[in-house]
């Protein structure tokens, strides 16, 4: 893969979504994740900047990320939020401006 892709857990793991690239790794290959819609079971699918991950986080909280940049590193959390954003809680914040 190139500068503009990175593996699937790899990514979950840098951007610390994942706790461990094992778990990382889980996550992708029992098929409860989604990449652009598309059902992935596979832990080395290619992550690109503009992809939208759905997935099912702890608590069975659904969480909806576009990612805005890949990771260099798997830095601190503060770092690591910066490569994603939040889709659900955007448009949460956009209804109560709305309202």
């Amino acid at each position: 893969m190139g500068d503009d892709s990175m593996r699937l857990d790899r990514f979950l793991w840098w951007t610390r979504l994942a706790r461990t690239r094992t778990t990382a790794q889980a996550l992708a290959e029992e098929g409860r994740l989604r990449l652009d819609g598309r059902l992935v079971d596979r832990a080395h699918a290619p992550v690109r900047l503009g992809n939208i991950l759905t997935f099912c986080a702890a608590g069975g909280r659904v969480r909806v990320l576009r990612v805005e940049a890949l990771p260099r590193r798997r830095g601190p959390p503060a770092e690591a939020q910066q490569c994603y954003i939040d889709l659900q809680a955007a448009n949460v914040s956009q209804q109560g401006e709305l309202d």
